[in-house]
């Protein structure tokens, strides 16, 4: 890498300049690597082709503006044209699986967990393409061996995953009695009655909110030793590691700001920020977002891992986004590039610095990027693909582990039960009924 573009890459670490500073200086540098890329890169596209490409709308503008900054050095670079449409988290999935089973509209997806494994038999074998950067760039976390591979084969390409952590904010926490944020469960609770009696709350989603409530509630749920599945995919959720994991995340409802169960991923962000939240599980964004619109709000927020309950490790579960090809695509050398250029260090480093801490990589040589350690709020997130477990738990992930976190089993239990729509016993036996139907 020369020092010109290494000069770039720093001035992208200035927040809200990194887009402008991507399509501005960086756009010619782009383009001019972009050029030799593809003279020299294995996958020739097809003449003419055209591929529609499905992303989750943006939570970080500037992670955004530096995708698109990529996508048209591609297509520069190339001649192939890309079209790109965004969706909110809980639509992808919906319009990728009616592109599946129609076999046409979309050629590739960038969704959001196991998406690629509820239809595994409709993508593209990209194994080539997963081999060339897990070589290039220090090899793959094995996280992302888990959300690529099917039957040993990757059906899709994971691009990064975005942290689901505690935000905080530091002077409420420390009005509550605690000077660092709780490393157990028991204290979290705690804080989390305190910051309620300071009329400073606390407040998780549990509405179908697929990144926000997806990720806390299945930490919830595994950190009691509760399982939807065992290791051999047999249901399982109905014990008493999963009652103790409902009291728990009820006690802790029970102080949350008011509308929690209605959330959806956009919703505690806006409270964060408009300063009516004071503790909550989120990506980065919110730091990012405060940052440009309430700097007094960043300078007092803070970051830290989930707590650890009754099992005494980590449990967390964060949002990985994987994109995949579909089979049916007429352009599958064209969509192999376009994944395969996607992560080259030259795209990735500033595309992760513009993202400021949203988008955490799969690749060991990106643990370097200055990005995970120019402010040390952004740290906890550099690990979060290593941490993460998979939405399978102990089981297996394939199409079934898909379906279930696609179908909120474990968001609506918990959510039942919290909102007094049922009893523990009740709200397992749904959730139990439900998995069944799945894991046959």
């Amino acid at each position: 890498m020369d020092k010109k573009f290494e000069m770039d890459r720093r001035s992208l670490l200035k927040g809200s300049a990194a887009a402008a500073a991507i399509t501005a200086v960086g756009a010619d540098q782009l383009l001019n690597y972009a050029t030799a890329w593809a003279q020299a890169a294995p996958w020739k596209p097809e003449k003419g082709a055209k591929i529609n490409v499905l992303r989750w709308r943006r939570f970080v503008e500037a992670e955004d503006k530096a995708f698109m900054a990529m996508v048209d050095a591609f297509q520069k670079a190339t001649g192939v044209g890309v079209n790109i449409s965004n969706e909110s988290f809980d639509d992808i999935q919906p319009k990728a699986s009616v592109a599946a089973n129609t076999g046409q509209g979309l050629d590739m997806v960038w969704g959001l967990y196991s998406l690629p494994h509820l239809f595994p038999e409709k993508c593209l074998d990209v194994t080539d393409v997963a081999n060339y950067l897990g070589k290039k760039y220090g090899g793959w976390f094995p996280s992302a061996e888990a959300y690529g591979k099917s039957k040993n084969k990757w059906i899709c390409i994971p691009v990064a995953t975005t942290g689901g952590l505690i935000n905080y904010r530091k002077t409420a926490c420390e009005k509550a009695g605690f000077k660092e944020f709780p490393k157990d469960t028991a204290g979290m609770l705690e804080l989390v009655k305190a910051l309620k009696k300071n009329n400073t709350p606390a407040g998780f989603a549990l509405g179908h909110a697929s990144g926000d409530a997806n990720t806390w509630l299945h930490w919830a749920l595994w950190t009691f030793g509760g399982n939807l599945v065992d290791k051999n995919d047999k249901v399982i959720i109905n014990s008493p590691e999963t009652a103790k994991s409902l009291e728990y995340v009820k006690a802790l409802y029970d102080n949350f700001i008011p509308g929690t169960a209605s959330w959806n991923d956009s919703s505690n962000n806006k409270a964060f920020v408009a300063g009516d939240l004071y503790l909550t599980l989120n990506g980065i964004s919110i730091y990012v977002t405060a940052k440009r619109e309430n700097k007094a709000i960043a300078e007092d927020m803070d970051h830290a891992y989930m707590p650890i309950g009754p099992v005494g490790r980590p449990t967390e579960l964060h949002l990985a986004f994987p994109i995949l090809t579909f089979s049916f695509t007429k352009f599958p050398q064209a969509c192999k590039a376009f994944a395969a250029f996607m992560q080259e260090a030259e795209n990735f480093n500033p595309w992760i610095e513009a993202a400021q801490g949203y988008l955490s990589h799969f690749l060991g040589a990106y643990d370097k990027n200055p990005v995970w350690t120019a402010d040390p709020k952004n740290t906890v997130y550099r690990d979060v693909a290593k941490r993460t477990l998979t939405p399978a738990g102990l089981g297996t992930l394939g199409e079934k582990a898909a379906a279930a976190i696609a179908d909120f089993i474990v968001v609506d239990m918990f959510a039942n039960y919290c909102t007094g729509r049922e009893d523990i016993k009740g709200a397992m036996k749904i959730a139990e009924r439900q998995a069944q139907r799945i894991y046959r």
